[in-house]
């Protein structure tokens, strides 16, 4: 399968068990999960990313996202679960 099957390039979002997932949230939550990781990453920039990722869990979780992949840093993965 690929990205156009599940999302053709007209359309910008798909409606995936009654949530609405927009184009690109799988690649906003791995940018934004670099973000929080990082330890460089200012105080804003990390609340931005946090906020940005707790927004996208409905549509991650809709996408069964976390049902394939696995976090690895287990702070983030406890922030995740936690929400």
């Amino acid at each position: 399968m690929q990205a156009s099957d599940i999302l053709p390039d007209h359309a910008d979002h798909a409606e995936v068990n009654g949530v609405t997932v927009r184009k690109g949230t799988a690649g906003a939550f791995l940018v934004n999960a670099r973000i929080w990781l990082d330890t460089n990453a200012g105080s804003e920039a990390r609340a931005t990313a946090q906020r940005d990722i707790a927004d996208a869990l409905p549509a991650l979780h809709a996408l069964g996202f976390f049902d394939v992949l696995e976090i690895r840093d287990p702070a983030l993965k406890a922030w995740i679960d936690a929400q």
